[in-house]
């Protein structure tokens, strides 16, 4: 008889967000998620409790993600600031996507509240964030000034669900709308 194969909590999460991302929230339970990983679906079990906990804890991993890398972004050239912040965004472009049901998950477990709570916060500081680096550059003048805010942080951000019909590595993709953009924003 041969060995149960296992899998990590790292390989659990990707996975989970793959079957998130191509089922929804709703389409997304335990017995698919054991049905793409290696081993008995007990397993899964030993990482958490529940789907709540599941996909909560994808959703603060993403975004976990994406707070790190966002914090190291060197703000000193702003307009290069965003430039990386879109570069972060599009990498993580499905990031929404997955948060977007954020609000169906049934908070009476600690964990899942506790991930969601880490979500909510960490969403806020990115958002300081890019607010920060939005009014600079209005006041640098390399933003245009008689765009409301609103307007230009939303164009940036629906930039995410701009199609990459030409299947171009996220980096390069990135900085063509960003091009695109910043072309019809600067002052």
């Amino acid at each position: 008889m041969g060995r149960k194969q296992s899998f990590t909590e790292t390989e659990l999460l990707d996975m989970t967000k793959r079957l998130i991302l191509e089922y929804g929230y709703d389409g997304f339970h335990l017995k698919l998620l054991s049905q793409h990983l290696p081993g008995a679906r007990s397993t899964i079990y030993q990482y958490y409790a529940n789907k709540e906990e599941i996909v909560a804890a994808c959703m603060k991993r993403v975004i976990s993600n994406v707070l790190t890398n966002a914090s190291s972004v060197d703000e000193t050239d702003t307009l290069a600031a965003l430039q990386q912040l879109l570069d972060i965004y599009i990498e993580e472009s499905n990031l929404h996507q997955i948060l977007g049901d954020a609000h169906k998950i049934k908070t009476e477990h600690d964990k899942a509240l506790n991930d969601l709570l880490f979500v909510e916060q960490a969403h806020s500081v990115l958002k300081v964030q890019l607010t920060r680096l939005f009014e600079r550059a209005q006041k640098e003048k390399s933003l245009r000034t008689d765009i409301p805010l609103p307007v230009l942080i939303s164009t940036f951000f629906n930039l995410l669900n701009t199609p990459n019909m030409m299947n171009l590595p996220a980096q390069q993709w990135s900085n063509l709308l960003f091009q695109i953009w910043i072309g019809g924003s600067r002052s």
